[in-house]
């Protein structure tokens, strides 16, 4: 079977990464372990079947203290389908799990890269995002 998209191009659009002060980057790398990831998509049709996704990452206190670090990267991807006529419910599956399956351990490599570089080097991402189960729970 074929599969219905091509990904042309994957990139870092944008990532940041936001310590006010010495005191903050030390309270942080002592209690990194309270932060948790969020993941947000959104996608625009460009021309010619093809379909800019964005898969922002944003790694935040749960907390809120005072001291804190943001950490935010938005991974593009660029797709060209390769069938003429998808109906909304399976190019939502293709955008939502597909794609994202796909550009998942390029994307949490530059992200951990990210965090690490960012003095934080013993950060790692415990499991790995489940974004069939993510689009279940967004349908439901």
């Amino acid at each position: 079977m074929e599969k219905k998209y091509t990904v042309l191009a994957k990139f870092i659009k944008d990532m940041s990464v936001e310590t006010k002060d010495a005191q903050t980057y030390l309270f942080v790398k002592e209690n990194i372990k309270n932060y948790h990831l969020k993941i947000s998509i959104n996608s625009k049709a460009i021309k010619n079947k093809m379909i800019e996704i964005d898969t922002g990452l944003n790694f935040e206190d749960k907390q809120g203290n005072e001291f804190r670090t943001n950490f935010e990267m938005i991974y593009t991807s660029i797709i060209k389908l390769n069938e003429k006529n998808i109906d909304k419910e399976k190019l939502e599956k293709i955008i939502l799990i597909e794609v994202q399956n796909e550009i998942y351990s390029d994307m949490e490599k530059s992200f951990l890269d990210m965090v690490r570089n960012a003095g934080y080097d013993n950060f790692t991402i415990d499991k790995k995002i489940n974004f069939e189960t993510l689009y279940e729970n967004r349908t439901n």
